[in-house]
């Protein structure tokens, strides 16, 4: 064998099991396997959890805070217009470092699969060329699906239908859209309508912002379901945001949350945006914003969760660690269940792996080797830490590692170093 890891814990909750990896690939799981490898480590019980996974971000603008100048509201439309100032501006060779500073970032946090959107109303594609050049030097250690994203309206926009087909030609791997942007309501559904056609011509995934907004008459997701379950595009497609549906009346939402489930559309919730950006209007009480999170789980719709934004004109905030966005998605959800808990670490990890369609992710045999050795005991522990990253593995190579949080005292009658879990 290439590598063995020992005595890991798993997020199912399997303990004292090993792992055993060869050629790229995980070749047995269990306890105290009796092989012999290269290099073998002892996780001394810490969780072994696939890697992490954003199902939405936006990596065209990662890292520009402060370019061509600071959102001094906060808000959601400020930080349009300033994306607006800056797109003119733009510099290929400077997109593309930051997006590979920001790729380095989520290696070192065991983040190893990022959807991020990229704005297609730029006629000049420049975003769609960086991006494509970003996903092919991080190809060995990060997958990178690039979602084609007329962030103007595509209809509201002129040109964008055109640079959409432009940059699906170019390899890009999924349809956006953003039809609560259009002009009106019926342009918003004819937009849904247009690009899931689209998209079911290409044989491609459908990932579109929805419903971004606090007006509970904001219902594209109805739309958006209604035309994956016409044109048969069960599994494939995905509503990001979706906040409109946590000001809607319960009575609509439970007739919408069956025609989600039965069209198979999955739901991405982005917390640390959505709350930041959303009730911006609200004096008191102020609406948290994020949509509704646990009772989609209940109805049997998968949810994921997403970064969205580090550092860039909406959000001056992150680092990559998908630990924070579910941190912060169970306490908005108020998921504080141990089984909710629990279902807050899939949402950064097995669930958006399903919704991305990914190959080859898991713990089971014949699955990549790609793993992550958190210094935690469970995922609820994990998430509770922030856990550090002690080892990143990908295709059985280990491309990142870190020691254990720790923290050296000097307090009379008291230990040296400070154990931030509790041990039992």
């Amino acid at each position: 064998m290439d590598l063995v890891i020992r005595n890991a814990s798993l997020p199912d909750g399997r303990r004292q099991v090993d792992i055993a990896v060869e050629g790229g690939r995980i070749a047995a799981v269990g306890p105290a396997l009796p092989v012999r490898a290269a290099r073998e480590i002892d996780a001394g019980g810490d969780l072994v959890t696939p890697p992490f996974v954003d199902a939405h971000f936006h990596m065209d603008a990662t890292l520009s805070y402060g370019l061509p100048r600071v959102n001094q509201s906060g808000t959601l439309l400020e930080g349009i217009a300033l994306w607006g100032e800056l797109k003119p501006t733009l510099l290929q060779e400077a997109l593309i470092e930051r997006a590979m500073q920001y790729c380095d970032w989520a290696v070192a946090r065991g983040l190893l699969a990022i959807r991020t959107h990229v704005d297609v109303c730029d006629d000049r594609l420049l975003a769609v060329e960086a991006l494509l050049e970003v996903r092919r030097r991080v190809a060995p250690y990060l997958d990178l699906q690039l979602v084609a994203f007329p962030q103007d309206g595509v209809l509201r926009s002129v040109t964008a239908f055109a640079n959409l087909r432009r940059a699906v030609d170019m390899g890009v791997d999924v349809v956006g859209g953003i039809p609560h942007f259009e002009r009106t309501m019926a342009e918003g559904a004819q937009s849904v309508k247009l690009l899931c056609e689209f998209a079911a011509g290409r044989g491609l995934r459908v990932d579109m912002h929805c419903d971004e907004s606090d007006d509970p008459m904001s219902r594209h997701i109805e739309t958006l379901a209604f035309e994956t379950g016409r044109l048969g595009m069960q599994g494939r497609v995905a509503g990001s945001h979706l906040t409109s549906m946590h000001s809607m009346d319960n009575y609509y939402v439970s007739k919408l949350l069956p025609l989600i489930r039965e069209a198979g559309v999955a739901a991405i919730a982005n917390p640390l945006i959505n709350i930041t950006l959303q009730g911006r209007h609200d004096t008191y009480p102020k609406r948290r914003g994020m949509t509704r999170v646990p009772e989609l789980m209940a109805a049997g719709v998968d949810v994921a969760f997403g970064h969205d934004c580090v550092m860039d004109p909406w959000y001056s905030l992150g680092s990559g660690d998908m630990l924070e966005v579910a941190h912060m998605g169970l306490h908005v959800a108020q998921m504080t269940g141990q089984e909710a808990m629990h279902q807050c670490f899939l949402a950064v990890t097995q669930t958006p792996a399903r919704i991305l369609g990914l190959e080859g992710y898991g713990l089971e045999p014949g699955c990549n080797a790609d793993l992550v050795l958190l210094d935690a005991g469970s995922t609820v522990e994990a998430i509770r830490l922030r856990a550090s990253r002690r080892l990143v593995v990908r295709r059985g190579e280990v491309v990142s590692e870190a020691p254990p949080a720790a923290a050296a005292l000097n307090l009379p009658g008291r230990p040296a170093t400070v154990d931030f879990r509790l041990r039992r």
